[in-house]
């Protein structure tokens, strides 16, 4: 849902516009984004994603991307699993505020629609690991593999677009290089599969 179709009041409560409907920074962060505009914003801005590597953020955002189920338990460090603990509260306050506000979609819902089923995966092939070493990781199929790694190249680079705006140099930095460690091998050969 594109952020600006929600409730003003929404935007009012969490920041996005002011009481006369003026964007405000959140709301200007918010539009450089592609998807997922509120969460991404709230990273951005909560300065979550700012201390960690950019294995770890590239890892954490593929929950932006990453759709499917999985009955594989991912391997997380500690930093990761505190990273996808403070993805899941941020998105809880989100829902919580939208549901004060009237919509109908249940927190859960809106929580549960982050999956963190690649992120292992997303975290060790920014690493450095080989592809066919990652396959032993996870039970989903390589070409979904291949199309959400693709996908996050678009995520980091909406967070580099929104860190760039709110001068966050550093985080700007970690996003080039997150989007530099993704992009190799076999996931960005061309393919006619993905063109």
């Amino acid at each position: 849902m594109h952020f600006l179709l929600l409730p003003p009041q929404v935007l009012r409560i969490l920041q996005y516009i002011d009481y006369g409907g003026a964007v405000q920074l959140k709301g200007r962060v918010a539009c450089e984004v592609s998807s997922h505009e509120l969460l991404v914003t709230e990273l951005v801005l909560d300065g979550t994603l700012s201390p960690l590597n950019p294995e770890e953020i590239a890892a954490l955002l593929s929950c932006l991307v990453f759709q499917h189920k999985t009955q594989c338990e991912p391997k997380l460090t500690d930093t990761l699993k505190q990273g996808v603990k403070k993805v899941k509260e941020l998105a809880e306050r989100i829902a919580l505020t939208q549901r004060e506000c009237g919509l109908k979609e249940p927190v859960e819902d809106f929580v549960s629609q982050y999956k963190f089923g690649l992120t292992e995966v997303v975290y060790e092939w920014a690493r450095g690991m080989p592809f066919a070493e990652i396959m032993t990781l996870t039970d989903i199929q390589e070409g979904l593999i291949v199309r959400c790694v693709q996908r996050l190249d678009e995520a980091c680079r909406d967070v580099r677009s929104a860190a760039r705006l709110v001068g966050d140099a550093t985080l700007c930095a970690k996003m080039e290089s997150a989007s530099q460690l993704i992009k190799r091998d076999i996931v960005f050969a061309a393919s006619l599969y993905t063109q």
